[in-house]
Protein backbone atom coordinates (compact mmCIF):
# COMPACT_ATOMS: atom_id res chain seq x y z
CA UNK A 1 0.00 0.00 0.00
CA UNK A 2 1.29 3.59 -0.77
CA UNK A 3 2.39 5.68 2.12
CA UNK A 4 0.36 8.04 3.51
CA UNK A 5 0.96 11.95 4.00
CA UNK A 6 -0.05 14.73 5.86
CA UNK A 7 0.28 18.18 3.82
CA UNK A 8 2.91 18.90 5.50
CA UNK A 9 4.80 15.68 4.57
CA UNK A 10 3.80 16.09 1.16
CA UNK A 11 4.90 19.86 0.99
CA UNK A 12 8.25 18.52 2.51
CA UNK A 13 8.56 16.12 -0.43
CA UNK A 14 8.06 18.91 -2.74
CA UNK A 15 10.37 21.76 -1.62
CA UNK A 16 12.90 18.38 -1.78
CA UNK A 17 11.86 17.60 -5.35
CA UNK A 18 11.79 21.17 -6.40
CA UNK A 19 15.69 21.22 -4.92
CA UNK A 20 14.64 24.20 -2.60
CA UNK A 21 16.13 21.57 0.29
CA UNK A 22 18.84 18.69 0.32
CA UNK A 23 17.82 15.66 -1.85
CA UNK A 24 18.75 12.57 -0.77
CA UNK A 25 20.03 11.31 -4.47
CA UNK A 26 21.31 14.41 -5.87
CA UNK A 27 23.32 17.43 -4.96
CA UNK A 28 23.27 19.60 -8.20
CA UNK A 29 26.85 21.14 -8.82
CA UNK A 30 25.53 23.62 -11.83
CA UNK A 31 23.21 24.93 -14.02
CA UNK A 32 23.18 22.23 -16.10
CA UNK A 33 22.18 19.90 -13.20
CA UNK A 34 19.47 21.90 -12.06
CA UNK A 35 17.61 22.37 -15.74
CA UNK A 36 18.39 18.72 -16.42
CA UNK A 37 17.07 17.73 -12.91
CA UNK A 38 13.82 19.20 -14.11
CA UNK A 39 13.34 18.83 -17.44
CA UNK A 40 12.33 21.84 -18.40
CA UNK A 41 12.12 25.07 -16.12
CA UNK A 42 9.83 28.55 -16.36
CA UNK A 43 12.02 31.35 -17.90
CA UNK A 44 9.25 33.64 -19.33
CA UNK A 45 11.36 36.31 -17.59
CA UNK A 46 14.64 35.96 -17.92
CA UNK A 47 15.46 37.65 -14.51
CA UNK A 48 13.08 35.36 -12.50
CA UNK A 49 14.72 32.09 -14.63
CA UNK A 50 18.16 33.36 -13.36
CA UNK A 51 17.02 33.49 -9.56
CA UNK A 52 15.22 29.93 -10.13
CA UNK A 53 18.37 28.83 -10.73
CA UNK A 54 20.24 30.55 -8.18
CA UNK A 55 17.92 29.78 -5.35
CA UNK A 56 18.94 26.36 -6.04
CA UNK A 57 22.82 26.96 -6.59
CA UNK A 58 23.91 28.39 -3.74
CA UNK A 59 27.13 30.59 -3.27
CA UNK A 60 26.45 31.38 -7.04
CA UNK A 61 26.18 35.03 -8.23
CA UNK A 62 24.23 35.99 -11.32
CA UNK A 63 27.55 36.03 -13.29
CA UNK A 64 27.96 32.50 -12.85
CA UNK A 65 25.14 31.89 -14.17
CA UNK A 66 24.81 34.05 -17.10
CA UNK A 67 27.85 32.46 -17.41
CA UNK A 68 26.73 29.01 -17.71
CA UNK A 69 24.06 29.55 -20.24
CA UNK A 70 26.85 31.37 -22.24
CA UNK A 71 28.51 28.10 -22.36
CA UNK A 72 25.46 26.65 -23.44
CA UNK A 73 24.07 24.37 -20.83
CA UNK A 74 20.90 25.32 -21.13
CA UNK A 75 19.20 27.69 -23.23
CA UNK A 76 15.54 29.43 -23.96
CA UNK A 77 13.02 27.86 -26.25
CA UNK A 78 8.92 27.40 -26.36
CA UNK A 79 9.07 23.47 -25.62
CA UNK A 80 5.32 23.42 -23.95
CA UNK A 81 2.03 25.93 -23.21
CA UNK A 82 3.39 28.20 -25.67
CA UNK A 83 5.54 29.43 -22.79
CA UNK A 84 9.36 30.31 -22.79
CA UNK A 85 11.34 28.01 -20.81
CA UNK A 86 15.13 26.69 -19.57
CA UNK A 87 15.59 23.35 -21.36
CA UNK A 88 18.68 20.96 -21.58
CA UNK A 89 20.29 22.07 -24.76
CA UNK A 90 20.44 18.41 -26.22
CA UNK A 91 16.71 17.82 -25.29
CA UNK A 92 15.46 20.53 -26.78
CA UNK A 93 14.18 19.33 -30.20
CA UNK A 94 12.83 16.25 -29.13
CA UNK A 95 10.81 18.12 -26.35
CA UNK A 96 9.87 20.65 -29.14
CA UNK A 97 8.37 17.51 -31.17
CA UNK A 98 6.98 15.94 -28.26
CA UNK A 99 5.16 18.79 -26.53
CA UNK A 100 5.66 22.16 -28.70
CA UNK A 101 3.83 21.46 -31.67
CA UNK A 102 1.00 21.07 -29.81
CA UNK A 103 0.72 25.14 -29.07
CA UNK A 104 1.10 25.17 -33.39
CA UNK A 105 -2.49 23.60 -33.20
CA UNK A 106 -3.69 27.33 -32.51
CA UNK A 107 -1.28 29.24 -34.49
CA UNK A 108 -3.26 29.61 -37.97
CA UNK A 109 -6.31 31.40 -35.79
CA UNK A 110 -3.77 33.33 -34.25
CA UNK A 111 -2.76 34.34 -37.42
CA UNK A 112 -5.74 34.97 -39.08
CA UNK A 113 -6.05 37.08 -36.19
CA UNK A 114 -2.90 38.85 -36.42
CA UNK A 115 -3.34 39.43 -40.74
CA UNK A 116 -0.68 37.18 -41.15
CA UNK A 117 -0.83 33.78 -43.30
CA UNK A 118 0.61 30.29 -43.50
CA UNK A 119 2.73 31.30 -46.01
CA UNK A 120 4.16 34.52 -44.06
CA UNK A 121 5.03 32.13 -40.79
CA UNK A 122 6.96 29.98 -43.31
CA UNK A 123 8.59 32.49 -45.32
CA UNK A 124 9.40 33.94 -41.62
CA UNK A 125 11.11 30.85 -40.63
CA UNK A 126 13.42 30.46 -44.08
CA UNK A 127 14.55 34.33 -43.77
CA UNK A 128 15.25 33.58 -40.16
CA UNK A 129 16.97 30.46 -40.85
CA UNK A 130 18.90 31.99 -43.43
CA UNK A 131 20.30 35.44 -41.52
CA UNK A 132 21.62 33.07 -38.60
CA UNK A 133 23.29 30.65 -40.78
CA UNK A 134 27.08 30.31 -40.32
CA UNK A 135 26.88 30.73 -36.07
CA UNK A 136 25.03 34.22 -36.63
CA UNK A 137 23.47 35.87 -33.76
CA UNK A 138 21.02 38.34 -34.23
CA UNK A 139 19.04 40.73 -30.92
CA UNK A 140 15.53 40.81 -31.36
CA UNK A 141 15.70 44.21 -32.83
CA UNK A 142 17.78 42.67 -35.75
CA UNK A 143 16.05 40.36 -36.35
CA UNK A 144 12.59 41.75 -36.71
CA UNK A 145 14.35 44.07 -38.88
CA UNK A 146 15.54 41.47 -41.14
CA UNK A 147 11.98 39.98 -41.49
CA UNK A 148 10.58 43.32 -42.29
CA UNK A 149 13.50 43.97 -44.83
CA UNK A 150 11.52 40.71 -46.08
CA UNK A 151 8.39 42.44 -46.54
CA UNK A 152 6.80 40.90 -43.09
CA UNK A 153 4.84 42.65 -40.83
CA UNK A 154 6.38 43.05 -37.34
CA UNK A 155 4.01 45.28 -35.56
CA UNK A 156 1.59 44.81 -33.21
CA UNK A 157 2.17 41.17 -31.99
CA UNK A 158 2.96 40.20 -35.55
CA UNK A 159 6.87 40.46 -35.04
CA UNK A 160 6.41 37.84 -31.23
CA UNK A 161 4.45 35.62 -33.18
CA UNK A 162 6.66 35.26 -35.97
CA UNK A 163 9.90 34.60 -33.87
CA UNK A 164 8.23 32.12 -31.88
CA UNK A 165 6.63 30.28 -35.02
CA UNK A 166 10.67 29.65 -35.67
CA UNK A 167 11.34 28.42 -32.41
CA UNK A 168 8.70 26.25 -32.09
CA UNK A 169 9.33 24.47 -35.63
CA UNK A 170 13.06 24.20 -34.15
CA UNK A 171 14.67 25.99 -36.21
CA UNK A 172 15.89 28.89 -33.63
CA UNK A 173 16.10 29.11 -29.89
CA UNK A 174 16.57 32.49 -27.84
CA UNK A 175 19.85 32.64 -26.45
CA UNK A 176 21.57 34.60 -23.43
CA UNK A 177 21.32 38.29 -23.95
CA UNK A 178 23.83 40.82 -25.11
CA UNK A 179 23.67 43.11 -22.65
CA UNK A 180 19.61 43.29 -21.96
CA UNK A 181 19.00 42.80 -25.28
CA UNK A 182 17.38 39.29 -25.87
CA UNK A 183 19.11 37.17 -28.65
CA UNK A 184 18.43 34.07 -31.24
CA UNK A 185 20.66 31.57 -32.74
CA UNK A 186 19.96 28.44 -34.64
CA UNK A 187 19.08 25.69 -32.92
CA UNK A 188 21.09 23.09 -34.67
CA UNK A 189 24.24 25.63 -34.19
CA UNK A 190 23.25 26.46 -30.48
CA UNK A 191 22.58 23.08 -29.66
CA UNK A 192 24.03 20.20 -32.52
CA UNK A 193 24.33 17.07 -30.20
CA UNK A 194 20.43 16.51 -29.99
CA UNK A 195 19.10 13.38 -28.17
CA UNK A 196 17.15 11.27 -30.60
CA UNK A 197 14.38 9.50 -28.39
CA UNK A 198 11.22 7.53 -29.81
CA UNK A 199 7.82 8.71 -28.69
CA UNK A 200 7.57 6.33 -25.96
CA UNK A 201 11.39 6.90 -25.15
CA UNK A 202 10.51 10.46 -24.84
CA UNK A 203 6.92 10.70 -22.72
CA UNK A 204 8.72 8.17 -19.96
CA UNK A 205 12.03 10.80 -19.76
CA UNK A 206 9.75 13.82 -19.73
CA UNK A 207 7.20 12.16 -16.93
CA UNK A 208 10.29 10.86 -14.93
CA UNK A 209 11.99 13.83 -15.01
CA UNK A 210 8.60 16.60 -14.35
CA UNK A 211 7.60 13.79 -11.03
CA UNK A 212 11.38 13.91 -9.76
CA UNK A 213 11.15 17.94 -9.77
CA UNK A 214 7.63 18.52 -8.98
CA UNK A 215 6.45 15.19 -7.01
CA UNK A 216 3.92 14.26 -5.67
CA UNK A 217 1.99 15.16 -8.39
CA UNK A 218 -0.99 13.46 -10.01
CA UNK A 219 -1.14 12.77 -14.36
CA UNK A 220 -3.68 16.18 -14.31
CA UNK A 221 -0.50 17.87 -13.05
CA UNK A 222 1.76 16.45 -15.51
CA UNK A 223 -0.41 17.41 -18.54
CA UNK A 224 -1.48 20.67 -17.17
CA UNK A 225 2.76 21.03 -17.13
CA UNK A 226 3.82 19.35 -20.30
CA UNK A 227 0.67 20.68 -21.99
CA UNK A 228 0.18 16.28 -23.08
CA UNK A 229 -3.27 14.99 -22.95
CA UNK A 230 -4.40 13.26 -20.20
CA UNK A 231 -3.90 10.07 -22.13
CA UNK A 232 -0.40 10.77 -23.02
CA UNK A 233 0.55 11.84 -19.73
CA UNK A 234 -0.49 8.55 -18.03
CA UNK A 235 0.98 7.23 -20.64
CA UNK A 236 4.41 8.05 -19.88
CA UNK A 237 3.54 7.71 -15.93
CA UNK A 238 3.22 3.81 -16.53
CA UNK A 239 6.62 3.76 -18.96
CA UNK A 240 8.29 5.56 -16.11
CA UNK A 241 6.95 3.43 -13.20
CA UNK A 242 10.02 1.53 -12.34
CA UNK A 243 11.86 4.77 -10.89
CA UNK A 244 9.01 6.10 -9.61
CA UNK A 245 6.72 5.36 -6.42
CA UNK A 246 3.42 6.38 -5.45
CA UNK A 247 2.05 8.26 -2.00
CA UNK A 248 -1.36 9.09 -0.69
CA UNK A 249 -1.90 12.72 -0.28
CA UNK A 250 -5.25 13.31 1.69
CA UNK A 251 -6.59 10.00 0.29
CA UNK A 252 -5.60 10.94 -3.13
CA UNK A 253 -2.99 8.83 -5.16
CA UNK A 254 0.49 10.65 -6.58
CA UNK A 255 3.56 9.95 -7.88
CA UNK A 256 6.97 10.76 -6.21
CA UNK A 257 10.76 10.24 -7.22
CA UNK A 258 11.01 6.50 -5.98
CA UNK A 259 14.13 7.78 -4.37
CA UNK A 260 12.00 10.08 -1.64
CA UNK A 261 9.22 7.58 -1.60
CA UNK A 262 10.25 5.82 1.51
CA UNK A 263 12.60 8.78 2.38
CA UNK A 264 12.41 9.55 6.28
CA UNK A 265 9.74 12.34 6.83
CA UNK A 266 11.87 15.66 8.44
CA UNK A 267 9.98 18.46 9.62
CA UNK A 268 9.59 21.73 7.17
CA UNK A 269 10.46 25.05 8.42
CA UNK A 270 12.27 26.46 5.76
CA UNK A 271 12.17 29.91 4.73
CA UNK A 272 13.09 30.40 1.16
CA UNK A 273 12.83 34.04 -1.24
CA UNK A 274 11.58 32.85 -5.41
CA UNK A 275 11.14 35.05 -8.07
CA UNK A 276 7.80 35.19 -9.46
CA UNK A 277 7.96 32.82 -12.31
CA UNK A 278 9.47 29.84 -10.33
CA UNK A 279 8.65 25.77 -11.24
CA UNK A 280 7.21 26.03 -7.40
CA UNK A 281 3.94 27.56 -8.13
CA UNK A 282 4.37 27.70 -11.75
CA UNK A 283 4.86 23.27 -12.14
CA UNK A 284 1.53 22.95 -11.19
CA UNK A 285 -2.35 23.75 -12.07
CA UNK A 286 -3.44 22.84 -8.21
CA UNK A 287 -1.21 25.19 -5.72
CA UNK A 288 -3.22 25.17 -2.55
CA UNK A 289 -1.13 22.78 -1.40
CA UNK A 290 1.24 25.67 -1.34
CA UNK A 291 -0.76 28.62 -1.82
CA UNK A 292 -3.98 29.80 0.35
CA UNK A 293 -6.47 30.80 -2.08
CA UNK A 294 -7.45 34.43 -0.25
CA UNK A 295 -3.69 34.83 -1.08
CA UNK A 296 -4.09 34.46 -4.81
CA UNK A 297 -4.98 37.88 -5.50
CA UNK A 298 -1.93 39.00 -4.00
CA UNK A 299 0.42 36.30 -5.73
CA UNK A 300 -1.56 37.01 -9.12
CA UNK A 301 -2.61 40.69 -8.73
CA UNK A 302 -5.97 41.08 -11.74
CA UNK A 303 -5.28 37.22 -12.39
CA UNK A 304 -3.29 38.40 -15.71
CA UNK A 305 -0.65 35.34 -15.67
CA UNK A 306 2.47 37.65 -13.83
CA UNK A 307 3.39 36.14 -10.61
CA UNK A 308 5.09 38.16 -7.83
CA UNK A 309 7.87 37.00 -5.71
CA UNK A 310 7.14 34.90 -2.77
CA UNK A 311 8.33 34.45 0.15
CA UNK A 312 7.70 30.87 1.69
CA UNK A 313 7.94 29.05 4.44
CA UNK A 314 7.26 25.81 5.80
CA UNK A 315 6.31 25.07 2.04
CA UNK A 316 3.65 27.79 1.96
CA UNK A 317 3.47 31.52 0.37
CA UNK A 318 3.39 33.43 3.19
CA UNK A 319 4.57 36.44 1.75
CA UNK A 320 5.20 38.70 -1.73
CA UNK A 321 8.22 40.42 -2.63
CA UNK A 322 9.59 43.30 -5.00
CA UNK A 323 13.35 44.37 -5.62
CA UNK A 324 14.60 47.60 -7.17
CA UNK A 325 17.90 47.07 -8.14
CA UNK A 326 20.53 50.43 -7.12
CA UNK A 327 24.30 51.04 -8.26
CA UNK A 328 24.77 50.79 -4.70
CA UNK A 329 22.04 48.35 -3.19
CA UNK A 330 19.08 46.54 -3.74
CA UNK A 331 15.93 47.86 -2.02
CA UNK A 332 13.45 44.91 -1.40
CA UNK A 333 9.84 45.88 -0.51
CA UNK A 334 7.74 42.47 0.98
CA UNK A 335 4.27 42.67 2.19
CA UNK A 336 3.39 39.84 4.27
CA UNK A 337 0.16 37.74 3.47
CA UNK A 338 0.24 36.28 7.20
CA UNK A 339 1.00 37.63 10.14
CA UNK A 340 4.68 38.09 10.89
CA UNK A 341 6.77 38.08 14.43
CA UNK A 342 9.72 39.91 14.76
CA UNK A 343 12.15 36.99 14.93
CA UNK A 344 10.12 35.60 11.45
CA UNK A 345 10.84 38.64 9.95
CA UNK A 346 14.56 38.20 11.00
CA UNK A 347 14.50 35.02 8.97
CA UNK A 348 12.91 36.47 5.91
CA UNK A 349 15.53 39.10 5.21
CA UNK A 350 17.68 36.54 6.26
CA UNK A 351 16.57 34.64 3.39
CA UNK A 352 16.49 37.51 0.59
CA UNK A 353 19.50 38.00 2.16
CA UNK A 354 20.72 35.45 -0.24
CA UNK A 355 19.00 36.98 -3.51
CA UNK A 356 21.25 40.30 -2.79
CA UNK A 357 24.57 38.11 -2.51
CA UNK A 358 23.34 36.42 -5.88
CA UNK A 359 23.15 40.31 -7.55
CA UNK A 360 26.50 41.17 -5.35
CA UNK A 361 24.58 44.35 -3.78
CA UNK A 362 24.04 44.61 0.23
CA UNK A 363 20.03 44.99 0.49
CA UNK A 364 17.79 47.40 1.99
CA UNK A 365 14.42 46.30 3.60
CA UNK A 366 11.35 47.93 3.24
CA UNK A 367 8.13 46.44 5.04
CA UNK A 368 4.82 47.03 4.33
CA UNK A 369 1.90 46.40 6.78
Amino acid sequence: MPADLSAADALALRMTSLLLRPHPSTRPAGVAEVVEWFGAMQAQDLASGLWSLGARLPGRAIADVQAALERREALRTWPMRGTVHLVPPADARWMLELTGVRSLAGAATRRAQLGLTDADADRAVDVLGAALAGGGRLTRAQCLATLRAAGLATDGQRGYHLLWYASVRGVTCVAPNVGTDQTFALLDEWAPDARKLERDEALALLAHRYVRGHGPVTAREFAGWSGLTLTDARRGLAAADDVLGTVRVDGEPMHVDAALADAPRTSLDDVVALPGFDEYLLGYRDRTLMLDPAHQAAVVPGNNGIFQATVVRAGRVVGVWKRKVGRAAVTITIQPLTPTATVERARVEQALERYAGFLGLPPRYDWLT
